[in-house]
């Protein structure tokens, strides 16, 4: 395994290992996390398990030995440094995979539901971006007062948003609205 040396915005570790094992997950993990560098790591394996842990210590990009040619480990070393993230398709498309997996179990557990917004909860910050006030959604709507706070409160709280104009923001962003 090598490392570039010394730390900075924009630095990269370039990690080599043929297989992961839990002492390279764990060297990784701190090179990103603890020491706050960019990660590019070039592998011959990693295992369907093992992807998303990649992914989550925050592996910027990730590339096959085999492929790992000078012009190729520049574009990934460049693309990390810029915070972007640099996958071979193969890999891209078996993290899709996982992630639609995850998704769908995190769905059907009790008390899951999907990231996005339900249709109840788009109405509603319609017409808060509409400028309306509790009352007159509810009004609106035909719902109470509580039904209101109650469907704001969660979805403020289930996506970690802080308010309703950051809400209204994430509505428009994502285009719900």
């Amino acid at each position: 395994m090598a490392e570039s040396p010394g730390s900075g915005p924009g630095t990269v570790a370039l990690v080599l290992a043929e297989k992961l094992d839990e002492a390279t997950m764990l060297r990784l993990r701190r090179l990103v996390r603890t020491d706050g560098l960019h990660a590019v790591l070039v592998t011959g394996v990693i295992r369907e398990a093992e992807l998303l842990q990649v992914i989550e210590c925050g592996v910027a990009a990730i590339l096959w030995r085999h492929e790992a040619t000078a012009h190729r480990l520049l574009q990934a070393v460049l693309a990390a440094s810029r915070g972007d993230g640099d996958l071979p398709s193969d890999l891209l498309g078996r993290l899709i995979n996982q992630v639609g997996r995850l998704q769908r179990s995190a769905v059907q557990q009790p008390g899951g539901s999907p990231a996005g917004l339900t249709p109840r909860e788009t109405d509603i910050l319609r017409l808060v971006a509409e400028g309306m006030d509790t009352r007159e959604i509810a009004t609106k709507l035909s719902y109470s007062e509580r039904t209101v706070k109650n469907v704001l409160h969660g979805l403020t709280t289930r996506l970690q948003l802080r308010n309703r104009a950051h809400a209204v923001a994430y509505a428009l962003r994502e285009g719900y609205i």
